[in-house]
């Protein structure tokens, strides 16, 4: 009886072991995450004691990456991705060939082949988006222009990755994997290339003609039956179906499929509702996943190889954050976004790991490899919280010491200064409006609607330039800095209106307009009832808050529908 219950006990073993490691990282103020991967070290083969079964783990792992891939699918929104595609496709790209370069010189320099190299390179190059967007909402900039960056240059760093699980099992063979032997590999190369890239299209075509129909119309149906249950079952169906179905009919990784799957999801109305209700499962099968990764991971590498356990974490931590930093400030962003985007690639993880797992299957990495990417990652997640606590005390250091730096913010930037165009009657009694996203965008167009003068300050340079380009007076740069409001002209300013999410700068902006125009009237949005009392106390300013500002219109357009509905009122 026993021998047949290894499945329950490996499950078990997983969840219980990764629930007490979770709960001790998060004691420590580190990700849960590393926890996870602590319990899988603890329960797999290279630690005494207990020992689970590493076969069935894996077969779970696959499910947990279909998961989690399937959950960057459902989130993954090509117009975010447009609105910063300026920052985010070239950096991303550049820092990934910068970091795979670093990847290999260290291979080679350890005597490992090419396509060790390659694979180890990659797996350093990409950060974890779970890592990342756990730490902007900690930060609560999540929603922030330096966030948004963030998150669009991973989303990329996603894209590119995801292209290389397809393209890593066609290129084995010439890589010296152990599939094959690479004289006829490298005759075939084309043609398998081709095949591959050729499923692949096929596979996307078929997603984005007939899964963008066929999928939310069925999520639809199963909705209309009222059962909650079976629509948890057929979004988690959807996922792990379309995963296989791709990988049976295209012959594309599971990874790929059930990312398109989230994708396709995405176009539905229920998008919201399908990720609320996979969640707990995703998460339950992520936990599996880490579990299992820290089960392949031999933590003896600590012990016998610890220099390459620091060259790995100097990459990850040092060598890419430097590369992003680099490229952040060649392409004239401000210090702070730099300094944001650079703490935020400096881990790795799921990803990461999924590179390691595909490596090793193909005989191209080594199993060392896979043990230092672990220990680089474990390492690089739980240090990364104190990057980002770094970045204000480092900022304001580089700004006292030295000149290059406060030029770095940007003070000969032709998109920091307002044009010599605007006419001086637009820049006197105008409203200054802080933020030009969804909201900033309506109130922006009322206003122009009833013909007031405005200006637009904005984080976000390739909004700026359209604005320009639409002749609006727009600005770039943090309005919590005082050169960005004296651009703006807040001295003659009738009123501030601060329509961005980004509550962390509202008092900095709001004393500095203040203190040059002592008049003024502020407007804030915000997010929640506490911020808005704490806003209205310290700062006098008018505060909305989305969720009471929406009721009270449906309030008063209730009153305007019942006063006509009334017998003497018009009524019918």
């Amino acid at each position: 009886m026993h021998h047949n219950i290894s499945l329950i006990t490996t499950i078990a073993a997983a969840l219980g072991f990764g629930l007490i490691f979770g709960m001790i990282a998060v004691r420590f103020k580190l990700p849960a995450l590393v926890g996870y991967l602590a319990a899988g070290i603890v329960i797999g083969p290279a630690t005494p004691g207990f020992v689970a079964d590493v076969v069935l783990a894996g077969q779970l792992a696959e499910i947990g990456v279909m998961l989690l891939m399937f959950g960057v699918g459902l989130h993954f929104s090509l117009d975010d991705l447009m609105e910063v595609r300026g920052i985010a496709l070239p950096g991303a790209v550049l820092q990934i060939g910068a970091a795979t370069g670093m990847g290999i010189g260290m291979a080679s320099l350890w005597g490992w082949s090419l396509g060790a190299g390659l694979v180890f390179g990659l797996a350093l190059s990409v950060a974890s988006t779970v890592v990342l967007l756990r730490a902007l909402e900690d930060l609560g900039i999540l929603d922030s222009i330096n966030g948004r960056i963030a998150v669009g240059w991973l989303v990329v760093e996603d894209l590119v990755t995801v292209l290389m699980l397809v393209m890593l099992p066609a290129l084995a063979g010439i890589l010296g994997g152990a599939t094959g032997d690479s004289a006829a590999a490298g005759t075939n190369i084309w043609k398998t290339l081709a095949i591959t890239l050729g499923q692949v299209a096929a596979f996307i075509v078929f997603m984005l003609v007939v899964g963008r129909k066929l999928f939310p119309w069925f999520l639809w149906r199963v909705a209309r039956t009222g059962s909650r249950e079976l629509f948890t079952l057929a979004v988690v169906a959807t996922a792990v179906g379309i995963a296989y179905g791709s990988s049976e009919l295209f012959g594309v990784s599971f990874a790929l499929g059930a990312f398109f799957a989230g994708m396709v999801l995405r176009e539905s109305p229920l998008s919201h509702r399908a990720a609320e209700e996979s969640l707990p499962l995703r998460d339950a099968f992520s936990v599996l996943f880490f579990v299992s990764v820290g089960m392949l991971a031999d933590p003896m590498v600590l012990v016998e190889s610890p220099l390459r356990v620091l060259a790995v974490v100097g990459v990850i931590m040092f060598g890419k954050s430097l590369v992003a930093f680099a490229l952040v400030i060649a392409l004239r962003y401000p210090l702070n976004t730099a300094l944001t985007v650079s703490a935020s690639l400096a881990q790795i993880g799921e990803f990461s790991f999924i590179l390691a797992a595909l490596g090793m299957s193909l005989g191209l990495l080594p199993k060392e490899g896979q043990s230092l990417i672990l220990a680089g990652a474990i390492i690089s997640i739980a240090l990364n919280p104190l990057l980002f606590k770094t970045i204000e005390p480092l900022q304001r250091w580089l700004r006292s010491k030295s000149d290059a730096a406060r030029k770095l913010e940007r003070s000969t930037d032709p998109l920091a200064e307002l044009p010599m165009s605007v006419p001086q009657e637009r820049l006197s009694g105008q409203v200054v409006l802080v933020g030009y996203g969804r909201v900033g965008r309506m109130i922006a167009d009322a206003l122009m609607a009833q013909g007031v003068h405005i200006v637009v300050a904005e984080q976000n340079r390739e909004l700026v330039d359209q604005l320009r380009r639409r002749d609006i007076a727009a600005v770039v740069g943090n309005a919590a800095e005082p050169a960005v409001l004296i651009q703006a002209h807040i001295a003659r300013a009738a009123l501030l209106v601060i329509a961005t999410p980004d509550t962390f700068h509202v008092r900095a902006m709001i004393e500095t307009a203040r203190a040059l125009n002592p008049g003024i009237r502020t407007l804030v949005r915000t997010h929640n009832e506490e911020e808005a009392e704490l806003l209205r106390k310290e700062t006098g300013s008018q505060v909305f808050v989305g969720e009471r500002e929406l009721a009270r219109s449906m309030a008063e357009q209730i009153s305007v529908d019942l006063a006509a509905v009334k017998p003497g009122h018009g009524g019918h």
